[in-house]
């Protein structure tokens, strides 16, 4: 068992799984000798070699072309995006040709690729660095979406996409990298894609995140814990599939739901939870389901003032909470 943070299990991960397994190759802009961006590939370039740890031209198309046709190849490529900002180039290549690989050759092929994208705000990155494109790319089936939050998840959901036999979009909360820490065990344990987990128990409302939403909601749930007000935290870790399962189970205990995350509330993750709780655990609510995001401007804001302005945190989604908590 080690403490790590969120960059540090990233690159040990990767490590482990391609001393395991020579198939898996690396490519994406500077995660070569410079380590990439974040440093999330440093010393891999030196330990493999620059057949498995490629530098790729400064063209997301490209990066994702190539990585699909080392996957139909017998390969486990995984393909970075140095932000995710700079995934739409690939869009095609992503959702016409990666995720429809199984369905359009009736399982004679698969495309098992690992694309980590970091997004989101919070580093004063401004509008081209700080975008969460997870509501987007759920959208398209044949294409996992994972977004774990904690050390142990990121190992654990690596592991399990390294393993996946279909594309798998992981991505990376940016701000999370070094802010975020906890114990990481040695063992070789996955973490199995499509599964929430309940990371505060409670009983009076039920708080829906993944992310660095996740730690913002633990922060509010005990802030209001001394007022007695016992909130479940339940991150989804998983966007594409839900795990309807623990979403609904959660809400039939508590009858009380608020989804949060990051990206602008409108046509974001929360509104499909939202759909799912309406049209299946409709009786046993309470109050009206409720949805926490950013405002409907179109990106995170340089200035640091509107950038705070913009990004949820535990003050607000904490008076969130607590209206749910007194409806």
């Amino acid at each position: 068992m080690s403490v790590k943070n969120i960059v540090e299990t990233i690159r040990d991960t990767i490590a482990e799984e391609m001393r395991r397994d020579e198939r898996i190759v690396i490519t994406g802009e500077d995660v070569g000798p410079r380590g990439g961006v974040f440093r999330a590939t440093q010393g891999l370039h030196n330990e493999f070699g620059p057949e498995r740890v490629i530098d790729s031209p400064l063209s997301e198309s490209s990066i994702i072309a190539v990585g699909i046709g080392m996957a139909l190849h017998g390969l486990r490529p995984i393909c970075e995006i140095q932000f995710a900002d700079f995934i739409y180039p690939a869009m095609n290549q992503i959702v016409s040709e990666a995720a429809l690989m199984r369905y359009r050759t009736a399982s004679t092929w698969t495309c098992p690729m690992v694309i980590r994208a970091p997004y989101g705000g919070g580093i004063g990155g401004g509008l081209y660095h700080s975008q969460s494109i997870e509501a987007t790319f759920a959208h398209f089936p044949g294409l996992y979406v994972v977004a774990p939050a904690t050390p142990y998840d990121v190992k654990g959901l690596l592991r399990a996409a390294l393993q996946a036999e279909d594309p798998v979009l992981f991505l990376e909360n940016k701000k999370s990298y070094r802010l975020v820490k906890g114990d990481v065990p040695d063992s070789d344990y996955v973490v199995p894609i499509g599964r929430a987990d309940i990371k505060r128990a409670g009983s009076d409302l039920s708080v829906f995140c993944y992310g660095l939403m996740l730690h913002e909601c633990l922060k509010a749930a005990e802030s209001l814990a001394g007022d007695g007000i016992d909130v479940e935290v339940v991150d989804l870790r998983t966007i594409q599939p839900l795990d309807k399962v623990t979403i609904l189970e959660s809400v039939r205990k508590t009858s009380k739901a608020l989804i949060v995350h990051e990206d602008n509330l409108t046509f974001g993750v929360g509104a499909e939870v939202a759909a799912l709780i309406a049209a299946e655990a409709f009786h046993d609510l309470d109050a009206p389901v409720m949805r926490y995001g950013a405002p409907d401007i179109p990106a995170t804001p340089f200035s640091l003032p509107m950038q705070s302005f913009f990004m949820p945190d535990a003050k607000r989604i904490g008076e969130a909470m607590r209206w749910l908590a007194d409806y």
